[in-house]
């Protein structure tokens, strides 16, 4: 049966490179569902399957006077199926991964957004926790902290005592911590210092 079949499609070949028209309807009657079945199987989509069985059908009939069968039609036909079922897959594996990587970029921004939004919402408290110090202790801070002068050096521009100064410094830590918490406040001391 199987020969039959092989000399029935060489001579059907022969009919479509002459653009025989029964000849092409013969051969897509009878490969049509075996193809799409062949094609289901592999990808498990209706429609995809339908649509690579007409393409092959297409490219058939498109190329039929350069068409060359080096082994059975059958064989041709089922190559030719599994070309696009396997360029179908490889396109998905790529979508899939293109996929990945835009959610992963994604899911950083958004993790650096939310960390630049915490950072800013953090300095904002701690500048307003600063300011709402008494006048001379935040002066003494800020010139400890930020200008980095020594508690001589502050003691001498305000003219007041070093112990004096280290009072403020120790009374202004204090307030700190208990209206920041210890968290916050060892990220003051990281940023200040």
């Amino acid at each position: 049966m199987l020969a039959n079949q092989n000399i029935l499609d060489q001579e059907l070949c022969a009919l479509l490179k002459e653009g025989n028209e029964k000849a092409f309807a013969e051969i897509f009657n009878h490969y049509q569902a075996l193809l799409f079945d062949f094609a289901y199987k592999r990808i498990r989509d209706k429609d995809e399957a339908k649509d690579i069985v007409q393409e092959i059908f297409v490219r058939l009939w498109n190329n039929r006077a350069e068409l060359q069968i080096k082994t059975n039609l059958r064989s041709y036909l089922y190559r030719c199926v599994l070309n696009s079922v396997l360029n179908i897959l490889n396109r998905q594996v790529i979508r899939e991964e293109y996929v990945y990587s835009l959610q992963q970029m994604i899911n950083e921004c958004t993790q650096q957004a939310d960390y630049h939004i915490r950072e800013a919402d953090m300095e904002k408290l701690i500048k307003a926790e600063i300011a709402a110090l008494p006048p001379k202790m935040r002066e003494v801070f800020e010139m400890r902290k930020k200008e980095y002068l020594s508690n001589k050096e502050i003691a001498f521009k305000l003219g007041i005592s070093e112990q004096t100064v280290e009072t403020h410094m120790k009374r202004a830590l204090r307030v700190l911590r208990m209206r920041l918490g210890v968290g916050v406040f060892l990220v003051v001391l990281f940023l200040l210092s």
